[in-house]
């Protein structure tokens, strides 16, 4: 069995290819191949399958086609080749050996290909990973944007290796095989300027000169007239060797340097207390030894200390570059424009010893004089302050004995794919080194006086050198200072960014360039999220916030990601440091003004969804204002698992949600997202909700709601019992059910009174908490809401256990369990908990038992270890007992 990718889509048996079905469940196949082993969620599929807007019942879909293709890989024994669909959590993956996929052996091939000492056996390998492609790549898939990025992204490996193939001709002298190679792919991608000049060189090799400058000036046409450009460097310079070989030899001396070149010292001068960063400058090093001609990626948020990381390094390691070390600064995230790269190479051949006089025109010209004087050098290149991978190219030195270091902003993933470049990441300061920072300014003695404000400083400064070094000047303009003074005042968010500027720098202005970097998408992003009510958000959050749809806002989270103003320390969630949101808040004047209020909308319809899926069946615990907006797309949750995670997640956002909904005057949104988090509230009862249910109650109120009273009142009455405020937790759970009743909602009324009597209960009023939950059951009958009625019979039932009634109990638990949803695993533990200790009350011991450990598996799988812990004890005051 084998898979294709590399043509039309295709599952391969001994007896054929497979009859996969519609186009859909092609895609599905491909989607999962193209990340073998890997989890693909949900969303990503349904993006892939669909070319416009899904449908509502694109889940349902994508499951059947799920269905349909486990059943015939099962149909052709996949199993027997080690190839299993299986569901992971909210995501599918294909397990199998990569092998059976034909772009993991045309990759491997090429990877090969590559490290190959001998021209012939790289022709040999090129030959035959090309051989694996029969037809354009993901042929017989939905044209929907994933899809189409992946199959440009394997069009462009095939090229490129079309290209290697033509080269490793070239280097057995077979030029007149590699023009044949090349044309046909120049003829179907003519503004291709890297087919093009291989092809021009190859047919110039070969003896047919005329027809190779007949190309150059064909293709020169077409990029003018198709793309109104000139050429490119590439297809100049090929030009340019092509009218060299054309010319009689020799016309005039070569340009040469003196015999004896000498060794430039371009470092600026060497950074001042320069303080940690053992691990990184120790990655450095091994980056530099990990090859030949090794290009190393400084990379880190604006104010991390990159150049001075990167000049203090080259310092320590002058005696490994004996011929020399250059330096240029790109100023790709500077006020002043970027350097042209023809002005950075005469600087640099000026500095190798090339006179003025015989200094090159053409940025090409001394490009390629750059790179044969550094041929045979050892010789170190440092390339500050990028802003692209093709604003460094032009200017990598040509040996195997060169390191070039460069540092950005910008992850220059780019470099990293085209030039093999080592990342070396800088983080913020931890607090031992940012204290040792600051020492280096104000001295050992004042950091060691007070050891705990230095910390604190460390953390309002979130680590960042940029951020410390200004600390320490303002500090050392006031001697009289304590250190502890200056952290109340960075403490105040207000002024904290202002305090951390001096003169022409500091955090504001440094972040600053790096927002004005880039493109307007991402930019918008990054003063939207200056409006997020939380410290983290995902993809669909930061697409209500914009306004755009979650897979744009997810481009422009990696954008912001790739210039180190977000981080993704949580797979899908995005987070930004502290002074890098306070910055974000700066620019949110700036921002779409009906941001805010879509993300409030956003969490309401959000709120709805995962309401659905941790407590299946419960009735929801709100409805939409009349005038919510619907966002561009609301997430799907799996299961109660993937439901608790985003509460845990998004609870600090939700709470600020509330605040700022309040401050809004939009009080029909505030109570509203106040209960959002109930079925988290239930699970983790003691850990503070009532300040969120307490703003709630007063937007509740603003507004005259009587509903909205009723269900607050309800839920903070039952978290005030929870900490131990009886007292208070009444005056509230009194109140809840007439305020249901007068609003006409029995099952809220339902509800409040099984609340108000479960409490009752426990502070000892036992006959009026039984009369009461009795009527709260009645009223949830003539609802016929099942989940309030098992709600009700199950506080009827814990009632019965406390007044030792344990017939009842055990009668009251199986009716309950009659209504119990299928899916509802926690209410479902829960009654097999109370069935247990009833069966245990009536002296049916096994049945008990059996009962309480069937409970305690049932609530470790569905996360719920409140149970598994009541119920373990039960069974062990049981075993001791008998």
């Amino acid at each position: 069995m084998e898979f294709r990718l590399l043509g039309s889509v295709a599952m391969v048996t001994e007896d054929g290819d497979v009859a996969l079905g519609p186009a859909k469940r092609s895609s599905l196949l491909a989607m999962l191949l193209l990340r073998p082993n890997s989890a693909v969620n949900v969303g990503q599929l349904i993006d892939a399958l669909w070319e416009e807007e899904p449908p509502v019942h694109a889940k349902t879909v994508l499951q059947g086609h799920v269905s349909r293709l486990r059943a015939l890989l099962a149909e052709h024994g996949a199993e027997a080749y080690g190839v299993e669909l299986a569901t992971q959590g909210s995501a599918y993956v294909l397990r199998m050996p990569e092998s059976l996929v034909d772009v993991h052996r045309f990759e491997e091939l090429v990877g090969l290909a590559g490290v190959q000492r001998q021209p012939a056996d790289a022709v040999r390998m090129l030959r035959e990973a090309l051989s694996y492609w029969q037809g354009p790549a993901l042929t017989g898939t939905v044209q929907s944007r994933p899809l189409e990025a992946a199959a440009t992204g394997l069009e462009e490996l095939r090229l490129a290796t079309v290209e290697a193939l033509a080269q490793a001709y070239g280097q057995l002298g077979e030029h007149a095989r590699a023009a044949a190679v090349l044309r046909t792919e120049a003829v179907a991608h003519p503004l291709r300027e890297s087919l093009a000049a291989a092809l021009m060189l190859a047919l110039g090799r070969s003896g047919r000169q005329s027809d190779a400058i007949d190309w150059y000036h064909r293709t020169r046409r077409l990029l003018a007239e198709e793309l109104g450009v000139d050429p490119g460097e590439t297809l100049s310079e090929a030009y340019a060797t092509l009218l060299r070989a054309a010319e009689p030899a020799p016309v005039a001396r070569p340009v040469a340097p003196p015999a004896e070149l000498p060794a430039p010292e371009g470092l600026p001068r060497a950074p001042r207390g320069f303080t940690g960063r053992g691990a990184e400058l120790a990655a450095l090093d091994r980056a530099v030894r990990g090859g030949d001609g090794p290009v190393c990626l400084v990379t880190g948020p604006a104010g991390v200390g990159k150049t001075a990381f990167a000049v203090h390094w080259a310092y320590e390691r002058r005696a490994d570059f004996p011929d020399g070390r250059l330096f240029a600064d790109l100023k790709g995230f500077s006020e002043t424009p970027a350097p042209e790269t023809a002005a950075v190479l005469r600087e640099f051949l000026l500095a190798l010893g090339v006179p003025d006089r015989r200094m090159p025109e053409g940025v090409e010209a001394r490009g390629a004089l750059f790179r044969s004087l550094t041929a045979e050098r050892r010789l170190l290149v440092v390339l500050d302050n990028a802003r692209s991978s093709g604003q460094v190219r032009p200017l990598l030195p040509g040996g195997d004995h060169c390191a070039t270091l460069v540092t950005s902003r910008d992850r220059l993933g780019g470099l990293v794919a085209s030039d093999a470049a080592r990342p070396v990441p800088l983080g913020h300061l931890p607090e031992s080194d940012a204290a040792a920072l600051l020492a280096t300014v104000l001295g050992e003695d004042r950091i060691a006086a007070e050891p705990a404000a230095a910390a604190r400083l460390a953390g309002l400064c979130d680590g960042l050198p940029l951020a410390l070094r200004v600390t320490a000047a303002r500090l050392a303009e006031r001697p009289a200072w304590t250190l502890d003074a200056m952290v109340g005042e960075l403490a105040d968010e207000q002024s904290r960014l202002a305090l951390l500027d001096v003169e022409d720098r500091g955090v504001s202005a440094a972040l600053r360039l790096t927002v004005q970097q880039l493109p307007d998408s991402a930019a918008r992003m990054f003063r939207a999220l200056g409006l997020h009510t939380g410290a983290d958000l995902d993809r669909f959050a930061a697409g209500a916030l914009a306004g755009t749809s979650p897979a744009q806002a997810s481009a422009d989270l990696d954008r912001l990601a790739a210039a180190h103003l977000l981080t993704e320390a949580v797979p899908g969630r995005w987070t930004p440091h502290d002074l890098v949101r306070l910055y974000a808040r700066h620019l949110a004047p700036q921002a779409d003004p009906e941001g805010l209020h879509r993300l409030l909308d956003h969490y309401l319809y959000t709120g709805l969804a995962v309401d659905a899926a941790a407590e299946p069946g419960s009735q929801p615990c709100y409805t939409l204002p009349a005038d919510a907006r619907r966002p561009a797309a609301v997430r799907e949750f799996e299961d109660r698992a993937a439901a608790l995670e985003w509460y845990v997640a998004e609870r600090a956002a939700l709470e600020g949600a509330v605040a700022a909904a309040a401050a809004l005057g939009l009080h029909d949104r505030a109570w509203r997202l106040a209960l959002v988090p109930w079925p988290l509230m239930l699970m983790r009862i003691g850990d503070g909700w009532t300040p969120i249910l307490e703003a709630g109650l007063v937007s509740a109120e603003r507004i005259g709601d009587i509903d909205a009273q009723s269900r607050t009142r309800a839920l903070l009455g039952w978290i005030l019992h929870a900490e131990g405020r009886d007292a208070e937790a009444l005056v509230h759970l009194e109140k809840a059910p007439g305020l249901a009743a007068r609003a006409g909602d029995p099952i809220s009324e339902a509800i409040a009174y099984v609340n108000h009597a479960a409490v009752l209960d426990a502070t000892g009023e036992h006959e009026r908490a039984g009369l009461l939950m009795l009527h709260a059951v009645s009223l949830a009958d003539r609802t016929g809401h099942p989940s309030t009625q098992v709600l009700t019979l199950q506080h009827l039932a814990d009632h019965c256990l406390k007044a030792e009634e344990y017939g009842a109990a055990l009668a009251h638990t199986l009716r309950a369990e009659e209504l119990v949803a299928p899916d509802a695993a926690v209410v479902r533990a829960q009654l097999q908990i109370v069935r247990g200790e009833a069966l245990a009350g009536i002296g049916r011991l096994e049945e008990a038992t059996d009962q309480l450990e069937r409970a305690i598996a049932a609530s470790e799988k569905a996360g719920f270890p409140e149970g598994s812990a009541r119920a373990a004890d039960r069974l062990a005051r049981l075993s001791a007992d008998r």
